[in-house]
């Protein structure tokens, strides 16, 4: 899986396998997964004026996450 670098403050590359549709998000202190997201919230999330907010909004709180 390749993790896309992105333009953000916080957030620093994005990958998706659509394999098992889980989201990968590196953030400056560290990496999450988060489980069973569907392909055009990853899109989304990359095409999104603001990464830290499109994540705040539609991510964080409404998928289950680990570390990576």
């Amino acid at each position: 899986m390749l993790m896309q670098p992105v333009t953000s403050s916080n957030l620093v590359a994005v990958g998706y396998d659509d394999s098992t549709s889980t989201l990968y998000i590196q953030f400056r202190n560290g990496t999450y997964k988060y489980f069973n997201v569907p392909h055009n919230v990853y899109r989304n999330l990359l095409n999104a004026p603001s990464k830290g907010e499109y994540h705040a909004d539609f991510i964080k709180n409404h998928y289950q996450y680990s570390r990576a």
